[in-house]
Protein backbone atom coordinates (compact mmCIF):
# COMPACT_ATOMS: atom_id res chain seq x y z
CA UNK A 1 0.00 0.00 0.00
CA UNK A 2 1.38 3.41 -0.97
CA UNK A 3 2.39 5.78 1.80
CA UNK A 4 0.43 8.51 0.02
CA UNK A 5 -2.83 6.70 -0.74
CA UNK A 6 -4.85 9.58 0.82
CA UNK A 7 -7.57 7.26 2.02
CA UNK A 8 -9.56 8.60 4.96
CA UNK A 9 -10.40 6.40 7.94
CA UNK A 10 -12.60 7.14 10.94
CA UNK A 11 -12.01 5.19 14.15
CA UNK A 12 -14.42 5.16 17.07
CA UNK A 13 -12.66 4.21 20.29
CA UNK A 14 -9.31 5.48 18.97
CA UNK A 15 -7.96 6.05 22.49
CA UNK A 16 -8.35 2.36 23.38
CA UNK A 17 -5.89 -0.49 22.92
CA UNK A 18 -7.11 -1.51 19.46
CA UNK A 19 -7.76 2.03 18.30
CA UNK A 20 -4.22 3.15 19.07
CA UNK A 21 -2.58 0.22 17.26
CA UNK A 22 -4.95 0.59 14.31
CA UNK A 23 -4.19 4.33 14.07
CA UNK A 24 -0.47 3.51 13.95
CA UNK A 25 -1.01 0.95 11.20
CA UNK A 26 -3.19 3.21 9.06
CA UNK A 27 -0.86 6.20 9.41
CA UNK A 28 2.03 3.98 8.29
CA UNK A 29 -0.04 3.09 5.22
CA UNK A 30 -0.58 6.74 4.37
CA UNK A 31 -4.14 7.20 5.58
CA UNK A 32 -5.58 10.38 6.98
CA UNK A 33 -7.01 9.17 10.29
CA UNK A 34 -9.89 10.74 12.17
CA UNK A 35 -10.63 9.49 15.64
CA UNK A 36 -13.58 9.93 17.96
CA UNK A 37 -12.87 10.31 21.65
CA UNK A 38 -15.23 10.90 24.54
CA UNK A 39 -15.04 14.18 26.43
CA UNK A 40 -13.37 13.80 29.83
CA UNK A 41 -12.05 16.19 32.45
CA UNK A 42 -8.89 14.07 32.49
CA UNK A 43 -6.46 13.44 29.65
CA UNK A 44 -7.32 10.07 28.11
CA UNK A 45 -5.14 10.05 25.01
CA UNK A 46 -1.96 8.53 26.43
CA UNK A 47 -2.09 5.56 24.02
CA UNK A 48 -1.99 7.86 20.97
CA UNK A 49 -0.03 10.87 22.25
CA UNK A 50 3.05 9.65 20.37
CA UNK A 51 1.06 9.86 17.12
CA UNK A 52 -0.49 13.26 17.68
CA UNK A 53 1.31 16.32 16.34
CA UNK A 54 0.64 20.04 16.58
CA UNK A 55 -3.05 20.47 15.59
CA UNK A 56 -2.02 23.66 13.74
CA UNK A 57 0.30 21.65 11.47
CA UNK A 58 -1.09 21.67 7.94
CA UNK A 59 0.26 18.16 7.35
CA UNK A 60 -1.46 16.67 10.41
CA UNK A 61 -2.73 13.23 9.41
CA UNK A 62 -4.37 12.38 12.73
CA UNK A 63 -7.40 14.45 13.70
CA UNK A 64 -9.41 13.91 16.88
CA UNK A 65 -13.08 14.74 17.37
CA UNK A 66 -15.16 14.80 20.52
CA UNK A 67 -18.04 12.39 20.20
CA UNK A 68 -19.93 9.48 21.72
CA UNK A 69 -21.70 6.43 20.34
CA UNK A 70 -24.80 7.48 22.29
CA UNK A 71 -25.04 10.78 20.35
CA UNK A 72 -26.44 10.10 16.86
CA UNK A 73 -26.49 13.74 15.73
CA UNK A 74 -22.83 14.26 16.53
CA UNK A 75 -21.83 10.94 14.92
CA UNK A 76 -23.69 11.92 11.76
CA UNK A 77 -22.02 15.34 11.71
CA UNK A 78 -18.53 13.84 12.09
CA UNK A 79 -19.12 11.27 9.34
CA UNK A 80 -20.51 13.97 7.06
CA UNK A 81 -17.49 16.25 7.65
CA UNK A 82 -14.82 13.56 7.32
CA UNK A 83 -16.36 11.58 4.41
CA UNK A 84 -14.42 8.45 5.40
CA UNK A 85 -13.51 5.66 3.00
CA UNK A 86 -13.39 3.29 5.97
CA UNK A 87 -15.03 3.33 9.40
CA UNK A 88 -13.71 1.11 12.18
CA UNK A 89 -16.30 0.95 14.97
CA UNK A 90 -14.13 -0.07 17.92
CA UNK A 91 -15.81 2.05 20.57
CA UNK A 92 -17.59 0.01 23.26
CA UNK A 93 -18.08 -0.65 26.94
CA UNK A 94 -16.07 -3.83 26.66
CA UNK A 95 -15.61 -5.12 30.21
CA UNK A 96 -17.72 -8.28 30.53
CA UNK A 97 -17.92 -8.35 34.34
CA UNK A 98 -18.83 -4.64 34.54
CA UNK A 99 -21.56 -5.12 31.94
CA UNK A 100 -23.59 -6.97 34.57
CA UNK A 101 -23.53 -3.79 36.66
CA UNK A 102 -24.31 -1.46 33.72
CA UNK A 103 -26.59 -3.45 31.38
CA UNK A 104 -28.58 -0.47 30.10
CA UNK A 105 -25.48 1.57 29.33
CA UNK A 106 -23.73 -1.28 27.52
CA UNK A 107 -26.85 -1.82 25.41
CA UNK A 108 -26.99 1.87 24.49
CA UNK A 109 -23.31 2.05 23.50
CA UNK A 110 -22.50 -1.38 22.10
CA UNK A 111 -25.81 -2.25 20.46
CA UNK A 112 -27.50 1.02 19.50
CA UNK A 113 -24.14 2.73 18.96
CA UNK A 114 -23.48 0.34 16.08
CA UNK A 115 -26.88 1.10 14.61
CA UNK A 116 -26.20 4.84 14.84
CA UNK A 117 -23.01 4.49 12.79
CA UNK A 118 -24.68 2.36 10.13
CA UNK A 119 -27.73 4.59 9.89
CA UNK A 120 -25.58 7.73 9.61
CA UNK A 121 -23.74 6.23 6.63
CA UNK A 122 -27.06 5.29 5.03
CA UNK A 123 -28.73 8.67 5.60
CA UNK A 124 -25.70 10.51 4.22
CA UNK A 125 -25.78 8.41 1.04
CA UNK A 126 -22.31 6.97 1.64
CA UNK A 127 -23.28 3.29 1.19
CA UNK A 128 -21.10 2.90 -1.93
CA UNK A 129 -18.16 4.95 -0.65
CA UNK A 130 -17.70 3.95 2.98
CA UNK A 131 -16.65 0.48 4.14
CA UNK A 132 -17.50 -0.38 7.74
CA UNK A 133 -15.75 -2.69 10.18
CA UNK A 134 -17.76 -3.68 13.25
CA UNK A 135 -15.75 -4.99 16.22
CA UNK A 136 -17.63 -8.10 17.29
CA UNK A 137 -16.54 -10.53 19.99
CA UNK A 138 -16.06 -14.17 20.91
CA UNK A 139 -18.45 -13.55 23.83
CA UNK A 140 -21.21 -14.10 21.26
CA UNK A 141 -20.60 -17.85 21.51
CA UNK A 142 -20.98 -18.01 25.28
CA UNK A 143 -18.63 -20.97 25.62
CA UNK A 144 -21.39 -23.45 24.75
CA UNK A 145 -19.94 -26.87 23.84
CA UNK A 146 -22.73 -27.74 21.41
CA UNK A 147 -21.98 -24.66 19.28
CA UNK A 148 -18.47 -25.74 18.25
CA UNK A 149 -17.53 -27.13 14.85
CA UNK A 150 -16.34 -30.68 14.29
CA UNK A 151 -12.78 -29.68 15.21
CA UNK A 152 -13.88 -28.33 18.59
CA UNK A 153 -13.53 -24.66 17.63
CA UNK A 154 -15.89 -21.72 17.14
CA UNK A 155 -15.98 -20.46 13.57
CA UNK A 156 -18.10 -18.16 11.37
CA UNK A 157 -20.92 -20.74 11.24
CA UNK A 158 -21.10 -21.54 14.95
CA UNK A 159 -24.34 -20.64 16.72
CA UNK A 160 -24.39 -17.80 19.25
CA UNK A 161 -25.40 -18.01 22.91
CA UNK A 162 -24.18 -14.84 24.71
CA UNK A 163 -23.93 -15.11 28.49
CA UNK A 164 -23.47 -11.49 29.57
CA UNK A 165 -25.12 -8.11 28.89
CA UNK A 166 -21.97 -7.26 26.92
CA UNK A 167 -22.37 -10.34 24.73
CA UNK A 168 -26.09 -9.68 24.23
CA UNK A 169 -25.43 -6.07 23.19
CA UNK A 170 -22.70 -7.19 20.80
CA UNK A 171 -24.97 -9.77 19.20
CA UNK A 172 -27.34 -6.94 18.24
CA UNK A 173 -24.36 -5.10 16.76
CA UNK A 174 -23.42 -8.22 14.79
CA UNK A 175 -26.87 -8.79 13.33
CA UNK A 176 -27.67 -5.15 12.58
CA UNK A 177 -24.37 -4.92 10.68
CA UNK A 178 -25.26 -8.03 8.70
CA UNK A 179 -28.79 -6.69 8.12
CA UNK A 180 -27.59 -3.35 6.75
CA UNK A 181 -25.15 -5.18 4.49
CA UNK A 182 -27.95 -7.24 3.00
CA UNK A 183 -30.69 -4.59 3.02
CA UNK A 184 -28.69 -1.65 1.65
CA UNK A 185 -25.79 -3.38 -0.12
CA UNK A 186 -23.30 -1.79 2.26
CA UNK A 187 -19.74 -3.03 2.63
CA UNK A 188 -20.21 -3.76 6.33
CA UNK A 189 -18.28 -6.56 8.03
CA UNK A 190 -18.08 -8.14 11.47
CA UNK A 191 -14.74 -9.18 12.89
CA UNK A 192 -15.43 -11.74 15.63
CA UNK A 193 -12.40 -11.07 17.77
CA UNK A 194 -11.25 -13.53 20.38
CA UNK A 195 -9.30 -12.18 23.36
CA UNK A 196 -6.42 -9.97 22.32
CA UNK A 197 -3.98 -8.28 24.66
CA UNK A 198 -0.92 -6.02 24.71
CA UNK A 199 1.03 -3.66 26.98
CA UNK A 200 -1.74 -1.13 26.20
CA UNK A 201 -4.52 -3.33 27.54
CA UNK A 202 -6.72 -1.66 30.16
CA UNK A 203 -5.59 -2.27 33.72
CA UNK A 204 -8.87 -3.90 34.79
CA UNK A 205 -8.71 -6.72 32.21
CA UNK A 206 -7.42 -9.98 33.65
CA UNK A 207 -4.24 -10.34 31.56
CA UNK A 208 -3.08 -6.79 32.27
CA UNK A 209 -4.15 -7.12 35.88
CA UNK A 210 -1.87 -10.16 36.08
CA UNK A 211 1.18 -8.62 34.38
CA UNK A 212 0.92 -5.39 36.40
CA UNK A 213 0.63 -7.32 39.66
CA UNK A 214 3.50 -9.68 38.81
CA UNK A 215 5.72 -6.69 37.99
CA UNK A 216 4.81 -5.05 41.30
CA UNK A 217 5.37 -8.24 43.29
CA UNK A 218 8.76 -8.78 41.63
CA UNK A 219 9.78 -5.21 42.52
CA UNK A 220 8.47 -5.38 46.08
CA UNK A 221 5.59 -2.97 45.49
CA UNK A 222 2.74 -5.46 46.07
CA UNK A 223 2.26 -8.54 48.23
CA UNK A 224 -0.15 -10.68 46.21
CA UNK A 225 -2.80 -10.76 43.49
CA UNK A 226 -6.46 -11.73 43.78
CA UNK A 227 -8.13 -13.39 40.78
CA UNK A 228 -11.39 -15.14 39.94
CA UNK A 229 -11.82 -18.34 37.91
CA UNK A 230 -8.32 -19.76 37.33
CA UNK A 231 -9.74 -22.59 35.22
CA UNK A 232 -11.29 -20.25 32.63
CA UNK A 233 -9.66 -20.80 29.23
CA UNK A 234 -9.18 -18.18 26.57
CA UNK A 235 -7.75 -17.86 23.07
CA UNK A 236 -5.28 -14.99 23.60
CA UNK A 237 -3.61 -13.12 20.75
CA UNK A 238 -1.72 -9.85 20.36
CA UNK A 239 -3.72 -6.73 19.51
CA UNK A 240 -1.17 -5.78 16.84
CA UNK A 241 -1.99 -8.94 14.88
CA UNK A 242 -5.71 -8.40 15.26
CA UNK A 243 -5.85 -4.78 14.06
CA UNK A 244 -3.86 -5.83 10.98
CA UNK A 245 -6.64 -8.32 10.26
CA UNK A 246 -9.25 -5.57 10.73
CA UNK A 247 -7.61 -3.62 7.93
CA UNK A 248 -7.36 -6.73 5.73
CA UNK A 249 -11.09 -7.37 6.17
CA UNK A 250 -11.94 -3.98 4.65
CA UNK A 251 -9.54 -4.57 1.73
CA UNK A 252 -11.27 -7.83 0.76
CA UNK A 253 -13.26 -8.04 -2.46
CA UNK A 254 -16.45 -9.07 -0.70
CA UNK A 255 -18.06 -7.94 2.56
CA UNK A 256 -18.20 -10.91 4.94
CA UNK A 257 -17.85 -11.83 8.61
CA UNK A 258 -14.57 -13.18 9.96
CA UNK A 259 -13.25 -14.92 13.06
CA UNK A 260 -9.99 -13.45 14.35
CA UNK A 261 -8.27 -15.90 16.70
CA UNK A 262 -5.07 -17.90 17.28
CA UNK A 263 -6.65 -21.34 17.60
CA UNK A 264 -4.77 -21.96 20.86
CA UNK A 265 -6.43 -21.94 24.30
CA UNK A 266 -4.79 -21.35 27.67
CA UNK A 267 -6.04 -21.36 31.27
CA UNK A 268 -5.80 -18.22 33.38
CA UNK A 269 -3.64 -20.22 35.80
CA UNK A 270 -1.10 -20.93 33.06
CA UNK A 271 -1.05 -17.28 32.00
CA UNK A 272 -0.13 -16.48 35.61
CA UNK A 273 2.69 -19.06 35.52
CA UNK A 274 4.04 -17.57 32.28
CA UNK A 275 3.95 -14.02 33.62
CA UNK A 276 5.85 -14.95 36.78
CA UNK A 277 8.23 -17.00 34.64
CA UNK A 278 9.23 -13.86 32.71
CA UNK A 279 10.80 -12.51 35.92
CA UNK A 280 12.33 -15.86 36.89
CA UNK A 281 9.78 -16.76 39.56
CA UNK A 282 8.35 -20.29 39.74
CA UNK A 283 5.05 -21.08 41.43
CA UNK A 284 3.26 -24.00 43.03
CA UNK A 285 -0.55 -23.95 43.14
CA UNK A 286 -2.29 -25.58 46.11
CA UNK A 287 -5.96 -26.11 46.88
CA UNK A 288 -8.99 -26.13 44.63
CA UNK A 289 -11.71 -23.69 43.63
CA UNK A 290 -12.06 -20.66 45.89
CA UNK A 291 -9.40 -22.10 48.23
CA UNK A 292 -6.66 -22.24 45.59
CA UNK A 293 -3.48 -20.27 46.27
CA UNK A 294 -0.06 -19.90 44.64
CA UNK A 295 3.29 -19.94 46.42
CA UNK A 296 6.81 -19.05 45.29
CA UNK A 297 9.09 -22.09 44.92
CA UNK A 298 12.09 -20.52 43.15
CA UNK A 299 13.54 -17.17 42.06
CA UNK A 300 15.95 -17.45 39.15
CA UNK A 301 16.54 -13.77 38.34
CA UNK A 302 18.99 -11.73 40.41
CA UNK A 303 16.93 -8.56 40.08
CA UNK A 304 13.63 -10.10 41.20
CA UNK A 305 13.92 -11.93 44.49
CA UNK A 306 10.77 -12.87 46.41
CA UNK A 307 10.77 -14.92 49.59
CA UNK A 308 10.53 -18.66 48.90
CA UNK A 309 7.21 -20.00 50.16
CA UNK A 310 5.55 -16.60 49.95
CA UNK A 311 1.85 -16.65 49.00
CA UNK A 312 1.45 -14.43 45.93
CA UNK A 313 -2.03 -15.37 44.66
CA UNK A 314 -5.46 -16.06 46.13
CA UNK A 315 -8.88 -16.61 44.58
CA UNK A 316 -11.57 -14.00 45.30
CA UNK A 317 -15.12 -15.24 44.54
CA UNK A 318 -16.28 -11.65 43.92
CA UNK A 319 -14.42 -11.78 40.57
CA UNK A 320 -16.54 -14.67 39.28
CA UNK A 321 -19.18 -13.76 36.68
CA UNK A 322 -22.88 -14.47 37.40
CA UNK A 323 -22.86 -16.66 34.26
CA UNK A 324 -19.37 -17.95 33.55
CA UNK A 325 -17.85 -18.65 30.14
CA UNK A 326 -15.30 -21.38 30.80
CA UNK A 327 -13.78 -21.97 27.36
CA UNK A 328 -13.33 -19.86 24.23
CA UNK A 329 -11.32 -21.17 21.27
CA UNK A 330 -11.54 -19.69 17.78
CA UNK A 331 -10.93 -21.17 14.35
CA UNK A 332 -9.04 -18.65 12.14
CA UNK A 333 -8.94 -20.98 9.10
CA UNK A 334 -11.02 -18.69 6.89
CA UNK A 335 -8.86 -15.64 7.67
CA UNK A 336 -5.66 -17.57 6.98
CA UNK A 337 -6.79 -19.30 3.79
CA UNK A 338 -8.79 -16.49 2.15
CA UNK A 339 -6.94 -13.35 3.30
CA UNK A 340 -3.52 -14.78 4.08
CA UNK A 341 -3.55 -13.53 7.66
CA UNK A 342 -1.01 -15.04 10.01
CA UNK A 343 -0.29 -13.98 13.62
CA UNK A 344 3.24 -12.75 14.23
CA UNK A 345 3.01 -13.22 18.02
CA UNK A 346 2.50 -16.46 19.93
CA UNK A 347 1.33 -16.46 23.55
CA UNK A 348 4.84 -16.58 24.99
CA UNK A 349 5.96 -13.53 23.04
CA UNK A 350 2.73 -11.73 24.00
CA UNK A 351 3.33 -12.36 27.71
CA UNK A 352 6.95 -11.28 27.32
CA UNK A 353 5.90 -8.03 25.62
CA UNK A 354 3.36 -7.27 28.34
CA UNK A 355 5.74 -8.09 31.19
CA UNK A 356 8.54 -5.98 29.77
CA UNK A 357 6.15 -3.05 29.46
CA UNK A 358 4.84 -3.36 33.01
CA UNK A 359 8.28 -3.93 34.55
CA UNK A 360 9.46 -0.67 32.98
CA UNK A 361 6.29 1.09 34.11
CA UNK A 362 6.58 -0.12 37.70
CA UNK A 363 10.28 0.69 37.86
CA UNK A 364 9.24 4.32 37.47
CA UNK A 365 7.22 3.95 40.68
CA UNK A 366 10.29 2.52 42.42
CA UNK A 367 12.36 5.47 41.23
CA UNK A 368 9.70 7.89 42.51
CA UNK A 369 9.69 6.17 45.91
CA UNK A 370 13.50 6.41 46.11
CA UNK A 371 13.40 10.06 45.16
CA UNK A 372 10.76 10.70 47.83
CA UNK A 373 12.90 9.01 50.47
CA UNK A 374 15.89 11.13 49.48
CA UNK A 375 13.83 14.30 49.83
CA UNK A 376 12.65 13.22 53.28
CA UNK A 377 16.22 12.45 54.35
CA UNK A 378 17.42 15.86 53.24
CA UNK A 379 14.54 17.52 55.11
CA UNK A 380 15.42 15.80 58.41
Amino acid sequence: MSKTNNKVALITGITGQDGSYLAELLLEKGYIVHGIKRRSSLFNTDRIDHLYQDPHDQDQRLVLHYGDLTDSMNLTRIIKETQPDEIYNLGAMSHVKVSFDMPEYVGNVDALGTLRVLEAVRLLGLEKKTRIYQASTSELYGGMVENKNERGFYDEDSAFYPRSPYGVAKIYGFWITKNYREAYDMFACNGILFNHESPRRGETFVTRKITRAVAKIALGLQEKIFLGNLDAQRDWGHAKDYVRMMWMILQAEKAEDWVIATGVTTKVRDFVRMAFGEVGIELEFKGKGVDEKAFVTACNHKDYQVEIGKEVLSVDPSYFRPTEVDLLLGDPTKAKEELGWKPEFDLQSLVKDMMQGDIQLMKKDVDLLKAGHEILKQAE
